[in-house]
């Protein structure tokens, strides 16, 4: 981050906190928000185009940053049957994750009752 933006940052605090206290207005807060709210889109557009257009010389940077923006599991540990057997096999986790889904989220017939108020 540039040293501007870490500014705007850390003015956005303090008149957040001047705000608590009742020293500074909401608008003038909101408006600082907006200000940092841009700066940081912009900054993260730039770090983006910088990372695409360096990428022959910065490989290694470029191939960090796609990495850090991966947010997936590769697999599901094993899972306990109904029985307390180890379930290690993906086809039998998925039978026991959908018994276990398609369980909890039907509705199971009952009596209907109406209730009604008593005065």
């Amino acid at each position: 981050m540039s040293k501007e933006l870490l500014e705007k940052l850390k003015r956005k605090k303090e008149v957040y906190r001047m705000w608590k206290k009742g020293l500074a207005i909401w608008e003038e807060y909101s408006n600082i928000v907006r200000v940092c709210r841009d700066a940081v889109r912009k900054a993260k557009a730039h770090l983006g185009l910088n990372l695409a257009r360096d990428v022959k010389e910065n490989k290694k940077g470029f191939f960090k940053y796609i990495s850090s923006k991966r947010k997936t599991r590769e697999n599901v540990d094993m899972l306990l049957n109904e029985v307390g057997a180890l379930v290690m096999e993906d086809t039998e986790k998925v039978a026991l994750l959908n018994a276990f889904f398609a369980s909890v989220f039907t509705v199971k017939p009952g009596p209907q009752e109406s209730w009604t108020l008593e005065i």
